[in-house]
C-alpha cells in the first residue's frame, strides 16, 4: 500500500491506472476505520482492479459548534488496518491539498440538503458534496462506496452524480452493526459505558417499526410516533427527528411503500447518532 498526501500525485497515479485499463474503486472516509469501512473496502476490492481509500477529516462539513477538533483521529492504526485489507493507495491529504488558499467554489446541494440532517446541520451537505466532488476528480473512480447508515448523504451524492453526469457509479452498501444492533460509527467512541448500553435502543425502535410495517401499518405518522415513543423511554436521549420519506423525493409519503425510509437522529448525551430502516427490505 502506498500512502500519498499530494492530491496531484494521487490523481497522476489514478490516471495512469485508467490509461492501463484498470478500474478504481474509491472508499471515502474521515478515518477512525471500523468494520463498516472495512466492508466497503472488501466490496471495492471485489469489483475493481485498484482501491483507493481517502482519510480526510473534512472541515467544511462541520458546523461552528460541532466536533471537528475532537473528531476521532487514529491514522497509524487506520494505516495498519487498510494495509492488511490490501488497499492500493491511502490518500491522506492535509487541508491545504483539498482547500488551498485560492479555493473559492463549493457545491450547492439544493433543497434536499435542507431537510432531516440538513435542517439540524446547516451547510453540512454543501461541505460533504464539495469534498466528494474533489475526491472524485483526484482519484478518478469507476465506483465509489458509501454506507446506508448515512442514507441522506448517499442520496445526495447520487443526485450530484446525475446532475453533473459524472462517470462514477455510487454504490450503497448495507449498514454494518455491532452484535447488539448499534450501527457502527466513529462517533460511538464518544459514548460513556451507560450511554453505550442504551444505544441499541435505536436499532430496536427501527426493528419495531419495520415489524409494524410488515404487519400492515402503512401510515407514516403512526410509525414515526411509535419510534419516538420507544426512544422517549431512554434516559439521556433526545430525539432530533424520526421521519419517513421516499428515496425519490425525500418527502413523507401518504402511505408507506416498499423502498421508503424511516430515518432517525438522536442526541445520546452530547453524541449525535443516526440510523435508518428501508421498509420492505431485508436489511436494517
Amino acid at each position: 500500500m502506498i500512502v500519498i498526501e499530494s492530491a496531484a500525485a494521487t490523481q497522476q497515479q489514478a490516471l495512469a491506472w485508467r490509461a492501463a485499463g484498470e478500474e478504481v474503486g474509491l472508499v471515502p472516509t474521515m478515518g477512525a476505520i471500523h468494520a463498516g469501512h472495512q466492508s466497503l473496502v472488501s466490496r471495492a476490492k471485489r469489483e475493481n482492479q485498484r482501491v483507493v481509500v481517502s482519510v480526510f477529516v473534512n472541515p467544511k462539513q462541520f458546523g461552528p459548534h460541532e466536533d471537528l477538533a475532537s473528531y476521532p483521529r487514529s491514522f497509524e492504526r487506520d494505516r495498519a488496518r487498510l494495509e492488511q485489507l490490501g488497499v492500493d493507495v491511502l490518500f491522506h491529504p492535509q487541508v491545504d491539498q483539498i482547500y488551498p488558499p485560492s479555493f473559492r467554489t463549493q457545491v450547492d446541494p439544493g433543497p434536499w440538503a435542507e431537510r432531516l440532517e440538513g435542517r439540524s446541520r446547516p451547510g453540512h451537505f454543501a461541505g460533504v458534496l464539495t469534498v466528494v466532488l474533489k475526491l472524485f476528480e483526484v482519484t478518478q473512480p469507476k465506483r465509489a462506496y458509501f454506507g446506508q447508515k448515512d442514507i441522506q448523504q448517499l442520496l445526495l451524492v447520487r443526485q450530484m452524480v446525475r446532475d453533473f453526469m459524472l462517470p462514477v457509479r455510487v454504490v450503497g452498501c448495507p449498514t454494518v452493526r455491532e452484535p447488539d444492533g448499534l450501527a457502527m460509527s466513529s462517533r460511538n467512541a464518544y459514548l460513556t459505558a451507560e450511554q453505550r448500553a442504551a444505544a441499541p435502543a435505536l436499532h430496536q425502535a427501527l426493528t419495531s417499526a419495520s415489524e409494524a410495517y410488515r404487519s400492515g401499518v402503512t401510515h407514516p405518522e403512526q410509525l414515526e410516533r411509535q419510534v419516538r415513543e420507544r426512544l422517549g423511554q431512554v434516559p439521556d436521549l433526545a430525539v432530533d427527528y424520526a421521519q419517513v420519506f421516499s428515496e425519490d423525493t425525500l418527502e413523507r409519503p401518504q402511505q408507506v411503500r416498499p423502498g421508503d425510509v424511516l430515518a432517525i437522529a438522536v442526541k445520546l448525551g452530547s453524541t449525535r447518532l443516526i440510523d435508518n430502516v428501508v421498509f420492505g427490505a431485508d436489511r436494517l
